[in-house]
């Protein structure tokens, strides 16, 4: 990808406060685009929006992405800020741990809520958006391993993120005839400010995984921005995993 592959294009990222949210937000505006920069927290969101800015054109955009109502004054604020959405990338997801047998409903419905209502509505507001002004766009799911392998103790999580990329798949019938693409990045371990607490992840992660690290939050955006670049407009419906191979031999962190 060029420098500036994405000049002139306004991305909306939801979650984006920390991590690989962020990450990918300072490499959009680092080539170019006008970034919404989403996270529930609003002074996270002000901060994270701060650090980006000094990358390219960066806004902050405080509210739950999983309510449907913040999602479609979400797509309108970027509208109304940069006259146009081009890319929407449903980034923001929650994990609930918790045994199957003791799983409690409010914990599953919030799960559901988040990882698949926020990303199945965001895609439809951004789409329809897209649509409207007739030059295709990007759309792109963050999924996971975990909807890929049976992970202990992530049974609700991980039937979120299977779910996603077959909503991507279903959505190429949908989108196509408008150019809109709509793919998935499944990212495995990943270090974090949130998984930074574990003092035994970067360990754990790195003895079973094949390429011998866990990934950064550089590695799984250097995915997503691919799927959203020019050099990716003949790909749709299609999942990028990025866990340094894990998932080839899968042993459990147990």
């Amino acid at each position: 990808m060029s420098e500036k592959d994405f000049k002139n294009k306004v991305a909306i990222v939801t979650g984006a406060g920390q991590g690989i949210g962020l990450e990918i937000c300072k490499q959009l505006a680092d080539r170019g685009a006008q970034v919404l920069l989403n996270d529930i927290e609003e002074s996270l969101a002000e901060k994270a929006a701060q650090e980006v800015s000094k990358f390219g054109i960066c806004q902050p955009a405080a509210g739950d992405a999983s309510n449907v109502s913040f999602i479609a004054s979400l797509v309108e604020e970027a509208t109304t800020k940069f006259g146009k959405v081009d890319i929407a990338i449903a980034n923001a997801g929650i994990t609930l741990y918790g045994d199957f047998f003791d799983y409690n409903p409010a914990d599953f419905n919030r799960v559901m809520q988040v990882n698949l209502g926020g990303s199945f509505f965001l895609a439809q507001a951004a789409a329809q958006k897209m649509k409207e002004q007739g030059e295709g766009g990007s759309i792109l799911f963050m999924s996971s391993v975990t909807g890929h392998q049976a992970h202990k103790n992530l049974t609700a999580y991980g039937m979120t993120k299977a779910a996603l990329e077959m909503l991507a798949k279903t959505l190429v019938v949908e989108l196509s005839p408008f150019k809109i693409t709509v793919n998935t990045v499944a990212p495995g371990a990943t270090l974090t400010e949130r998984t930074a607490m574990d003092k035994d992840y970067n360990n754990t992660w790195s003895r079973i995984t094949p390429m011998g690290r866990p990934a950064t939050p550089a590695d799984v955006a250097s995915a997503v921005l691919f799927l959203v670049s020019p050099q990716a407009t003949h790909i749709t419906g299609q999942s990028i995993i990025v866990d340094g191979g894990w998932t080839s031999v899968s042993p459990s962190p147990y």
